[in-house]
């Protein structure tokens, strides 16, 4: 799968337990691109672990290789239709993954995640 990625956090987990699967998808894509909740998502995670400087450094590795992406006002507009879109149809889903799929959405990238429920979500391009 070649093409520029938005990583999703389960996906970057997978990456860091090295598994091989994701790490080829990562290989053949063109370019990276980290949403900054993802990114708040692992720091929140590293702070909580049990090999805190570590996993801070490993994230903080991982952020300094692809570029980070911001949440805007027009994101908040994709976020606004998919969380309708979602309710309409009850599927609740976790708003942090909302907030990815609409910068997905926004910058036409493809979401690269392990989570199902990102199928959810409507104008979504996905690899796991």
């Amino acid at each position: 799968m070649a093409g520029s990625l938005l990583l999703d956090t389960s996906f970057i987990i997978a990456l860091f337990a090295r598994d091989s699967d994701a790490e080829r998808v990562v290989a053949a894509a063109s370019e990276l691109f980290l949403p900054s909740i993802a990114l708040g998502e692992l720091l929140y995670g590293a702070e909580h672990s049990t090999r805190r400087a570590e996993n801070l450094a490993q994230v903080e590795g991982f952020a300094a290789s692809a570029a980070i992406l911001p949440c805007d006002a027009e994101t908040a507009w994709h976020y606004g239709e998919i969380k309708s879109s979602l309710r309409r149809r009850g599927r609740p889903i976790p708003d942090n993954d909302i907030w990815i799929a609409s910068i997905a959405r926004q910058h036409r990238l493809t979401v690269a995640t392990r989570d199902a429920h990102f199928g959810e979500m409507p104008g979504l391009v996905l690899v796991s």
